[in-house]
């Protein structure tokens, strides 16, 4: 059984599959313009000091995401 876990647990340096996007509206079309869709691969690139948001390393672009919304996208490593 594999392990699923939201994006914003995705830990520094390690990567992980899109499995899932559970918002809905003008944040899922915004989040599948970026091309997080299922099956893409997501690294963990860097932090901001408090936190949040936090920089990933999507298609070979690095977006900055909010932990709310990075919450939305269930991964599998």
């Amino acid at each position: 059984m594999d392990f699923i876990f939201p994006l914003s647990q995705l830990p520094m340096g390690q990567n992980a599959t899109v499995l899932k996007i559970l918002t809905s509206g003008t944040m899922r079309r915004r989040l599948q313009d970026l091309g997080i869709i299922p099956g893409t691969q997501i690294e963990c690139v860097l932090k901001s000091p408090a936190g949040d948001p936090v920089a990933y390393r999507i298609r070979g672009a690095l977006i900055a995401l909010r932990k709310k919304d990075s919450e939305t996208i269930l991964m599998n490593p």
